[in-house]
């Protein structure tokens, strides 16, 4: 069973990594602040994913069911609208050239949305082999604990290069642009 849990964990450690992770992150991360509110906004990153997760997911496992193909489809489209918004903001900011400070709630809604789409489902298959309803959502909950520590160290990884480099704006331009053309790719993919 410890195998098992451990899984999970290092799962949502990994998880974290995916790319439109990463690019949510950065994107949020471009509004500045100390090293430690960067790493608030990974942390409520991580919450709103890991919240919407057990929430979904734990009624999967307990019901025995899983979400149809088509609303996990819906869910990436929500995704990929999300980076495409998400980059053109910070695009703008930087074409006005105003820093806004990071806001929570938006933080832990992109990462709520996160939550509900694809690839969080391998924790599902994951959790549903379970050898009890039980261990499948302590399954889920760690790794959505892995999640979030893992967002939290890229969230500080990412504050530490913007905040260190004299390139600022061309490094908040890359993230946006990178944002944009992600979320344009994911929806053209589900076209």
């Amino acid at each position: 069973m410890a195998r098992f849990l451990l899984l999970g964990f290092l799962l949502g450690l990994r998880h974290a990594l995916d790319a439109d992770h990463v690019a949510a992150v950065v994107s949020l991360a471009t509004r500045g602040g100390s090293l430690a509110r960067q790493a608030r906004q990974g942390a409520l990153w991580g919450l709103g994913h890991t919240s919407t997760l057990l929430l979904v997911g734990g009624a999967c496992v307990l019901l025995g069911v899983a979400i149809p193909r088509e609303a996990e489809r819906w869910f990436e489209g929500v995704v990929g609208a999300m980076l495409v918004l998400l980059g053109t903001s910070v695009l703008l900011r930087l074409r006005r050239a105003r820093v806004q400070p990071p806001g929570g709630l938006r933080a832990v809604l992109v990462g709520a949305v996160h939550g509900l789409a694809g690839s969080a489902a391998l924790v599902l298959v994951v959790a549903s082999s379970a050898a009890s309803p039980a261990e499948g959502l302590l399954t889920i909950a760690l790794f959505g604990l892995g999640s979030i520590l893992g967002m939290v160290a890229i969230a500080i990884a990412i504050a530490l290069s913007l905040n260190a480099a004299s390139a600022h704006p061309l490094l908040c331009g890359s993230a946006g642009a990178f944002s944009v053309i992600l979320g344009a790719r994911i929806l053209w993919g589900l076209a």
